[in-house]
């Protein structure tokens, strides 16, 4: 898997990627200086629409079905420990920034609303967590990725525990950032094993946290497994993955809740460093512990959907959902084919717009009569139409309706899971139908049947911004489940490369058995041993 770089200077003159960081954090700063609260919403406003504006060139210009970096840059480096300034995207990374830049452009346009208290300082921490988002996607540099992946705990921390709406808010933000650095250690650790690797087996016999180059170093089979599994619990406890999700609850019930829509963006840097990272440097490992991967993420489907379904609150629905979504991507990624990559990829994309649009809608509820629990809900379609359609087609697309954004990823993933195993296949398609348990049952509890309480029977409908974020967060739904080739086309020629290097990776045998195409997992336990053919 060598990657050819395009430079940013040759696909579209300027450095595009430095200056998507840069922007949002001067939009930051110009706003800690300013005293005028409808100023500071103006210029926040501005500064997220040319970062989407930014980001959705990047998208034009990027050239699909190829597994090149693009729009490269290199800076500054650090020769004596082999960490630089490298940025690139590839079919991998290049879609997580225009979805970035959407939901923070959002979030900061519904702030009015949702904050009411420092809006100015609230938006900067908003804007501050985009840039460092967008910085962990495109580094092309392990180090650097490290460094924006720890730096996204200072915003995340501030707003959990200055715009919080719950009384627990400073113990989740804690046990947020003590998981987030237990993480972020074993990860420097397995990161810092590869580029002393690349010093003893690499050209030039230097130290490199430079992916490109990390690609090029093979890893021997026994220090291959022990950093698999180092930067996998690191990245599982971002994702979350199932057991490793217990601040996940308390964050998303007791964090901002419009706010959190960004977050869950930085919650899949887990699941993205599975791709990213984990599959490509450790190709032997993963397909040697693949079974394991599994496991995991079908205990996370299995406890998620079960927790969620007698939950009462709102967030907390969504944030066992979330655990269980993240355990049919687990799935998807770790069939180690083209078909369940590509559905793990894209249902990441989708999962991050469908979850912060059912925040939105729990901050539309939770700005007309406070918590968005079923015990003062009910009865609220004939009331709120509006927020009720917004909430049914969220939803929908979370259960994965053919002609949603959720229908193509669900299907991409039980596709790859079969060709890995059934029992894979099994269990992400019992994902679905929990998904559809839990949402349809908040559904028809909160918005059908008789109003529980006087304020829900006079609650207002949805008002003309909120409409607008509504409509934006719908025409993206249907837009990614009707057209959804050019999303895949983006993906594909990355995720080719990393099937053939997986392919390439394994452990024992040569022969027809083990051509290209052929997976033969011998390694796995006896149940789960498997041969398959495309």
């Amino acid at each position: 898997m060598t990657l050819r770089e395009i430079s940013a200077a040759e696909l579209i003159g300027f450095p595009i990627l430095s200056l998507l960081i840069l922007l949002p954090l001067l939009a930051a700063a110009a706003l800690r200086v300013l005293r005028d609260e409808r100023t500071a919403l103006g210029i926040a406003l501005a500064g997220a629409g040319l970062e989407l504006a930014l980001s959705a060139l990047l998208a034009v210009r990027f050239i699909p079905e190829v597994a090149d970096v693009q729009f490269v840059e290199r800076g500054p480096s650090l020769p004596f420990i082999g960490a630089s300034y490298h940025l690139g995207v590839d079919g991998v990374s290049v879609l997580f920034v225009p979805v970035t830049a959407l939901l923070t452009l959002l979030v900061v346009a519904y702030a009015e609303y949702s904050v009411r208290a420092q809006a100015r300082h609230y938006l900067a921490a908003t804007l501050i967590l985009e840039a460092t988002l967008i910085g962990a996607f495109v580094s092309l540099d392990l180090l650097l990725f490290w460094i924006f992946f720890v730096a996204e705990l200072v915003p995340s921390y501030a707003l959990i525990t200055r715009w919080g709406t719950g009384p627990g808010r400073q113990e989740a933000a804690r046990d947020y950032v003590r998981a987030m650095l237990v993480g972020a250690a074993l990860m420097l650790v397995g990161m810092v094993l590869l580029a002393r690797n690349h010093a003893d087996l690499g050209p030039g016999g230097a130290w490199s946290f430079d992916l490109v180059e990390l690609l090029r170093t093979p890893v021997p089979r026994e220090l291959q497994t022990f950093i698999f599994f180092l930067l996998f619990f690191g990245f599982a406890i971002k994702a979350p993955v199932f057991p490793f999700h217990t601040w996940l609850p308390k964050v998303l019930e007791q964090g901002p809740i419009v706010g959190m829509s960004v977050f869950l963006i930085g919650v899949k840097l887990g699941t993205y460093g599975f791709i990213r990272f984990i599959i490509p440097l450790l190709p032997e490992a993963s397909r040697e512990w693949y079974w394991l991967m599994a496991a995991f993420g079908a205990a996370g489907i299995l406890y998620g959907s079960l927790i969620a379904l007698v939950q009462s609150n709102l967030r907390r629905v969504l944030a066992f959902g979330s655990l269980s979504h993240m355990g049919a991507v687990i799935i998807g990624i770790f069939s180690l084919n083209f078909h369940g990559l590509q559905g793990g990829l894209l249902q990441m994309i989708n999962l991050g717009v469908t979850g912060a649009g059912l925040f939105f809608v729990a901050g539309f509820i939770a700005a007309r009569i406070g918590a968005p629990e079923l015990r003062v809900l009910g009865g609220l379609a004939p009331t709120v139409p509006l927020l009720t359609t917004t909430f049914l087609v969220i939803a929908l697309a979370g259960i994965g309706l053919p002609g949603t954004n959720g229908f193509n990823g669900e299907h991409l993933i039980m596709l790859g899971a079969y060709q890995a195993h059934w029992a894979m296949a099994l269990m992400s398609g019992l994902g679905v139908f929990l998904t559809a348990a839990y949402l349809i049952r908040y559904f028809q509890r909160a918005f059908l049947g008789d109003a529980l309480a006087p304020s829900a029977a006079t609650m207002p409908d949805l008002r003309p911004r909120e409409l607008l974020i509504a409509a934006t967060l719908g025409v993206f739904i249907f837009w990614v489940g009707l057209f959804t080739t050019p999303f895949l086309h983006a993906m594909n020629g990355s995720l080719r490369a990393i099937e053939e290097r997986v392919e390439r990776g394994s452990f024992r045998g040569t022969g027809a058995a083990d051509a290209p195409g052929v997976h033969r997992f011998a390694d796995a336990p006896e149940l789960l041993r498997f041969e398959v053919r495309p």
